[in-house]
């Protein structure tokens, strides 16, 4: 594990000027989801009641307005709508980029440098094509979820109540949306690497624990610099963190970049 791990570093290094493409992409998108995200929420809670001066029948009466106006009414509608239209455009750029890596990846060894757009040109249709399979699987299940889910929070009595409920679906779902990405990554490696999507699958399923223990150490150490990043930010406000904050997204993007770069040295070192 380790040497893949190493490996999967020495191929993000070589991918310096993608990493920083994918860098800028990420910076949009965030931008562009707070600003949508701010415009909904800030006139939300300029109307919720004042915790500290308001007594609760005001907070319930805000909810029970709150609970009407997402059942009976249309006023929800709006925002899912521009919320579908967001994840529908990351859906449409996210398979070129993972062509473009992906392809880049497999020819690392050439003396030529990346090859990024070519691989967007050459990959980018059975790509796009299992990338919107995975996607499709993985939000299926929410066709039930999220209503079920919806009933749970507004008939429980507390938010601790709701979790116990809600929380073994949601981790049901979770591995889903894990075993799912394991699987469809490794057609995406065969469809690159030209030898099929179905082979792919049956490399990744003969070999199917070193891949998933790769898989979750790089998602470790994400975690663990996700979490490092927070508590300095939170222990030494200032200066130093807000340079941290700043540069995370690029921190993060790096991960993304190397855990990618590990997966796939897994997969190719178990080609026949």
């Amino acid at each position: 594990m380790k040497t893949h791990i190493k490996q999967g570093w020495k191929l993000t290094t070589k991918h310096i000027y993608i990493i920083i493409l994918l860098f800028l992409y990420e910076l949009l998108w965030g931008f562009f989801l707070y600003r949508t995200i701010e415009g909904i929420a800030v006139p939300l809670l300029k109307r919720f009641p004042d915790s500290y001066a308001a007594s609760s029948s005001a907070i319930s009466l805000f909810l029970t307005e709150s609970q009407f106006q997402l059942m009976k009414t249309d006023a929800f509608r709006p925002y899912a709508l521009l919320f579908c239209g967001l994840l529908a455009g990351r859906i449409v750029i996210t398979p070129f980029l993972n062509a473009g890596l992906f392809h880049s990846l497999y020819r690392a060894s050439d003396e030529q440098g990346t090859k990024f757009l070519s691989g967007i040109r050459k990959a980018w249709k059975p790509v796009a094509l299992l990338y919107l399979a995975e996607t499709t699987l993985t939000l299926a299940p929410a066709a039930w979820l999220l209503p079920k889910a919806l009933d749970l929070l507004l008939t429980s009595g507390t938010l601790t109540e709701f979790a116990k409920q809600a929380g073994p679906w949601a981790g049901a779902w979770l591995l889903w949306a894990v075993l799912l990405h394991l699987l469809f990554l490794a057609m995406q490696f065969g469809s690159v690497a030209g030898s099929g999507s179905m082979r792919g699958l049956w490399q990744c399923l003969a070999n199917f624990l070193p891949f998933a223990g790769v898989s979750l150490a790089m998602w470790g150490i994400g975690a663990l610099v996700s979490v490092t990043v927070a508590s300095v930010s939170m222990l030494w406000a200032g200066l130093l963190a807000l340079v941290l904050h700043q540069g995370y997204q690029l921190i993060r993007t790096v991960m993304k970049v190397w855990t990618a770069a590990s997966q796939f040295d897994v997969w190719q070192s178990k080609q026949p």
